[in-house]
């Protein structure tokens, strides 16, 4: 098995493979928590530089929504933005659609295992999501039958 060092490329280009990842992922809450958790220790050591703010591309429950851009060699991604990077950051306006990260070819488990390296993260921290509702008993519009 192949060890791979925690340089600021390897980072950002398991960063790459894992939110390319998890964009598709049946359950991506793990992938995005390595995500969170990589670019938060890579802004506090120094190796990640916050640009600017853009405009969400696909916005929840609002109008509009912003997104924080953030560099990481030659690699952007984004983040939510907190109350602090609305007072501090340049808003850079719409998505520029012209430009792409580069491609990179690295496994996912490979980029999964650096990532877990760097920032001691595991499967174990992600909290399981509550049920919504336990459709095991028989139910018709809101009424049980018993």
């Amino acid at each position: 098995m192949e060890t791979v060092e925690c340089t600021v490329e390897n980072l950002s280009v398991a960063l790459f493979t894992v939110n390319r990842h998890a964009k598709t992922a049946l359950n991506p809450s793990y992938l995005y928590l390595l995500k969170k958790k990589t670019i938060e220790k890579m802004l506090e050591e120094g190796k990640a530089k916050k640009v600017g703010l853009h405009f969400s591309r696909n916005p929840k429950y609002s109008q509009q929504k912003s997104d924080v851009l953030v560099a990481i060699g030659q690699y952007y991604f984004h983040i939510p933005p907190t109350k602090e990077d609305f007072k501090h950051l340049p808003h850079l306006g719409t998505l520029d659609d012209s430009y792409r990260n580069p491609v990179a070819k690295m496994p996912l488990s490979q980029a999964k295992r650096l990532l877990q390296a760097y920032t001691g993260v595991t499967p174990e921290d992600v909290q399981p999501k509550p049920k919504r509702y336990d459709w095991s008993r028989p139910h018709r519009f809101g009424k049980t039958f018993r």
